[in-house]
């Protein structure tokens, strides 16, 4: 069982420092890409003005050009506790227990712009570069090719893709009956679902939480959807397409299960 995350733009400083970390990242094949990308970002860092156009930032924001520019030699900490924001609020990485963490590493894969998919606990440092930037050699779809996609396809067993449409396409995962793109809704008085788009992130990153906590490995969409209506949640059935919804509890429901 494998669940995928979007990553966060803003990202917490600090870390271990390491002289080398691309060896300790999940899916190793991808290194080469990897690698690439550390050296085109490292060295637009020396152009200010092409990074920021590049990275789509303000003058204000120089100091994540900084942070670009050290990345050979920068400290790194595992990619949950590297992440900040609402969906990295909600899954509270830091009140996890170790046993909670050891499962996120083994079941949760966050995906960077700039590492790809990286397991829960795989020490990255802090990095501007998101979806749609553009580096010297091409766009990071372009540059990713089929590496993403490849390495997804050889996970085993249930997998849900939790990730934005912008990373997804970066490497879409191969849709089947177990391997599905879980949308967000919000379920109305009415009772009808309508997307849910700022909340989403909260929704999917206390879902995430509830998972790692229970410790439970889930073999079918069946088992996962009663499992999730026992903690507050609700997971309607699978589309043709391989969609799955996620429905966002109620504010009652979600003070119950935080």
């Amino acid at each position: 069982m494998l669940v995928i995350l979007p990553p966060s733009e803003t990202k917490r400083d600090g870390g271990t420092g390491r002289s080398s970390y691309l060896e300790d990242l999940r899916f190793p094949a991808l290194t080469p890409y990897r690698q690439s990308l550390i050296e085109q970002l490292a060295d637009l860092a020396g152009d200010p003005e092409a990074s920021m156009k590049a990275l789509k930032i303000s003058a204000r924001q120089i100091g994540e050009i900084e942070r670009n520019r050290g990345l050979h030699e920068a400290p790194v900490m595992p990619a949950i506790d590297r992440y900040t924001g609402v969906l990295f609020d909600a899954l509270g990485a830091p009140t996890l227990t170790a046993d909670e963490r050891a499962f996120a590493h083994a079941h949760v894969a966050v995906h960077s712009a700039l590492f790809g998919p990286v397991g829960a606990l795989d020490p990255i440092p802090a990095y501007r570069l998101s979806h749609s930037s553009r580096l010297p050699e091409g766009g990071l779809r372009q540059q990713w090719g089929r590496g993403i996609r490849h390495e997804l396809a050889q996970v085993p067993g249930l997998v849900l893709d939790l990730r934005s449409e912008g990373y997804s396409e970066l490497g879409p995962l191969e849709l089947s009956p177990e391997r599905l793109y879980v949308r967000v809704m919000a379920r109305g008085a009415n009772g009808e679902t309508r997307a849910l788009n700022h909340f989403n992130k909260k929704t999917k990153g206390a879902f995430t939480r509830a998972l790692v906590q229970s410790g439970l490995r889930f073999e079918s969409v069946a088992g996962l959807r009663d499992w999730a209506a026992s903690v507050g949640f609700e997971l309607g059935e699978p589309t043709p397409a391989h969609e799955i919804a996620l429905i966002a509890p109620s504010p009652e429901m979600a003070r119950a299960v935080s």
